[in-house]
């Protein structure tokens, strides 16, 4: 028996993972989760959610088993049950909505999207239109539309609609952007603005938040030296995403997203001898652990982890639930 073991350990290809850092979960992503969590000691079982906390199943799927119902709107929630905003913002039609209610509501809108939204007001208040780089129908967009009245923002969603969008006074404009693009890509839309619209406004630091970029840049670093990368992420999520994304522009073509090591198509990785790896911004490490763990069954794994930065940003939780 033993001897059976060595030689299946023996006739395993080798395969050497490289570990992207910084990856999964931001700081935005651990503070939602905890606020939901926090909520249900405080307050009980059930807590319930408007949207995805998160884009992530598993995440969402163990937030249940704890307590939580998601719902698609303000109209499931009992009016005696608290209510989580999700981190990705709400059009201000719905906390009014909740504060109508009288519903106990908590908003755990990433610090870094709200922000977003502050900008966005600060130029409508001072007469600009507000040009919103991003996805249509990506929950952040909508809530960052959603601070403004109704027209008062004009979507941007790649290049070619840079080259031709019309604006009423071209000397009156400011542009803001959703927190989870491809940096590369919104360096040239913005670039595209800013040679139409000299005179346009914009944040004095880009809008894209800090784990987006670091992890952009993390794949970045490995991608060309990889014979296939897997992103771990949900596919409503932005930023896993364009991760994939990322990766294929930078020389790695053989490049996809996997939720979690169940979907693996092992078939897909045959041949490959340098597989990158990474997650999402709202994908838990535990998933990429999975994933290693279930290349060691196939193959001889060596694991070499490539940190192109660190990370220290942390962000308070909201004070009704530390009060």
């Amino acid at each position: 028996m033993l001897h059976d073991r060595f030689l299946m350990t023996e006739s395993k290809k080798p395969l050497t993972i490289l570990l992207a850092s910084p990856r999964g979960f931001c700081a935005g992503v651990e503070r939602a989760i905890q606020i939901v969590e926090c909520a249900i000691e405080r307050y009980g079982r059930p807590v319930y959610v408007r949207h995805e906390i998160v884009h992530n199943r598993f995440v969402v799927e163990n937030l249940e088993a704890k307590g939580a119902i998601f719902v698609d709107e303000l109209d499931e929630v009992p009016d005696d049950r608290p209510v989580v905003f999700s981190a990705h913002g709400v059009p201000k039609a719905v906390p009014a909505e909740a504060a109508r209610r009288n519903l106990l509501h908590v908003d755990a809108t990433c610090p870094l999207v709200s922000k977003v939204h502050r900008e966005a007001e600060r130029h409508h208040d001072q007469r600009r239109t507000v040009i919103l780089v991003g996805h249509a129908g990506h929950p952040e967009v909508i809530g960052t539309v959603g601070q403004l009245p109704a027209g008062a923002v004009l979507l941007v969603e790649d290049v070619a609609q840079a080259q031709t969008i019309e604006v009423s006074d071209p000397l009156s404009l400011a542009y803001v952007t959703q927190t989870t693009l491809s940096v590369d890509d919104t360096v040239e839309i913005v670039t595209t603005l800013r040679r139409r619209f000299p005179a346009i406004q914009g944040p004095k630091l880009q809008d894209i938040c800090y784990a987006t970029t670091n992890r952009q840049a993390a794949v970045k670093a490995i991608a060309g030296t990889c014979d296939a990368l897997v992103v771990i992420g949900a596919p409503n999520s932005s930023n896993s995403m364009r991760l994939v994304e990322v990766a294929t522009n930078y020389g790695c073509a053989r490049s996809r997203l996997v939720q979690r090591a169940a979907d693996m198509d092992w078939q897909w990785l045959e041949g490959a001898r340098r597989l990158g790896i990474t997650a999402g911004a709202s994908a838990p490490d535990l998933l990429v652990d999975e994933l290693i763990a279930a290349c060691r069954e196939r193959y001889d794994v060596s694991v070499e982890e490539v940190r192109t930065t660190d990370e220290s940003v942390v962000f308070k939780l909201p004070r009704q639930l530390v009060a």
